[in-house]
């Protein structure tokens, strides 16, 4: 029943562009190539939303954890340090693979590690059984998260910046869902109570595994007549390699600072402020709210605008704001940490979509690598603002990232994919 609602009712039908030749749209393999299927992204963005909001429940219970277990800062960090180093280094190797052989129904697989990862995080009582638990949960991630990129690319209809950002938006409000979960659940009745989010891991298999068939049955001719459209930059292999690495540079500065309000936020207000926990995540997911908003925002804009200037805007616009923060009071931090949240959030849609272009048919890898890299420097960051917060304060912590958003100059060095193509580019459909 879904592949048909996918591929009729629920799709939107860009206006044809006037400048689009005749010849070039006999040579679609698949002339549903221009067409946006909204069910698809919604589908695999209402998946995501599941899946972090069920991820982002480790970090909210992260007060009542280094209590019982009496964990120090460090330890708290090594816990989303495995979670997330192995989400990184597994996602490249999903996204290499899945490139040479496509994997349909790998999406419910690891929506299956999830599920097994939050039933052991529910009885974990040991330090190495919670360890154990944080890695199944990223396993699963590193499945997730290289092929739903895909699949939101397969849907995108040419309209790749919206799709991509529709799919992350949908983690970032799982993420900003996953504290005020914890609040009312998990808090009240106890680290067992998380085996009930298994159910949403449930619900999220079913969701995907009717993606996988759209995507058995409709995605793959897509991807390869999309892929048909598109050129390399008229860029030579060291050039290429340079500007990825200026891309990477880009996510440390975002991901770190990140990874310092997602894992320490709670502690921070606890400390500062005297505020209680449940206060503390309010003011989280007031973060996070924002976050998911300027995902979705960086999206579009970069469709419309170019994604070189959305990169600079988000990245660098986020400064100001960092470096105020370690000295407001209460009210004040929270305004900024909307602010931090709306602009930081925009660059990643922007970013993994400027990449894709640059390396045109390697989407599972590019996502993959990206999304890795990112899992990744979160993991490590959390892990090494942890040691320096016990060797310091929580408070340093804040003031030593603040600084990072400074490396959003490096985006003036990002060449501008449309004036160096080997040939023009099939333009994107406008949209309605």
């Amino acid at each position: 029943m879904w592949p048909g609602y996918f591929t009729g009712r629920f799709e939107q039908r860009p206006k044809a562009d006037s400048q689009l030749t005749q010849s070039r749209s006999t040579a679609l393999a698949d002339s549903s190539v221009h067409v946006t299927t909204f069910a698809v992204l919604f589908a695999i963005s209402f998946s995501h939303l599941l899946n972090d909001m069920m991820q982002s429940l480790l970090a909210s219970i992260y007060p009542q954890l280094k209590e019982t277990l009496e964990l120090n800062f460090a330890q708290v960090g090594f816990i989303t340090a495995t979670y997330q180093l192995t989400a990184s280094l597994l996602q490249p190797i999903v996204g290499l693979y899945s490139d040479r052989r496509p994997l349909p129904f790998s999406l419910p697989t690891g929506m299956v590690f999830t599920l097994v990862g939050l039933l052991a995080l529910s009885v974990s009582h040991t330090y190495a059984l919670l360890l154990g638990a944080s890695a199944l949960v990223g396993l699963g991630s590193a499945i997730f998260h290289p092929e739903s990129a895909r699949v939101a690319r397969m849907a995108s209809g040419g309209r790749y910046g919206l799709a991509q950002s529709l799919f992350q938006v949908g983690g970032n409000f799982g993420q900003a869902l996953g504290p005020l979960m914890a609040a009312a659940i998990v808090l009240n009745f106890g680290q067992a109570s998380i085996a009930w989010f298994a159910l949403m891991a449930l619900l999220a298999i079913i969701i995907l595994y009717r993606v996988g068939v759209w995507y058995k049955h409709h995605g793959l001719a897509r991807i390869k007549a999309s892929a048909k459209l598109h050129r390399p930059p008229d860029l030579s292999r060291l050039h290429i390699t340079g500007t990825i690495l200026v891309l990477l540079a880009l996510i440390f500065s975002k991901q770190i600072y990140f990874s310092g309000i997602a894992t320490y936020y709670t502690f921070y207000l606890i400390h500062h402020f005297g505020v209680t926990l449940r206060t503390a995540q309010l003011y989280l997911f007031l973060f996070l709210v924002p976050v998911a908003v300027g995902t979705l925002a960086g999206g579009l804009m970069g469709d419309r605008f170019g994604r070189k200037y959305v990169i600079w805007f988000s990245v660098l616009g986020a400064l100001p704001f960092s470096l105020l923060l370690p000295y407001v009071n209460l009210f004040w931090t929270g305004v900024l940490s909307v602010f931090i949240g709306l602009t930081l959030s925009s660059s990643f849609p922007a970013i993994v979509v400027y990449a894709q272009e640059l390396v045109p048919g390697k989407v599972g890898t590019i996502s993959g690598l990206f999304f890795g890299f990112a899992f990744g420097l979160s993991g490590l960051g959390a892990a090494a603002l942890g040691w320096i917060a016990d060797r310091t304060s929580i408070e340093f912590v804040y003031v030593l990232t603040s600084y990072l958003p400074a490396l959003g100059l490096l985006a003036a060095l990002l060449p501008n994919l449309n004036a160096v193509r080997k040939t023009p580019l099939v333009a994107a459909p406008a949209q309605e």
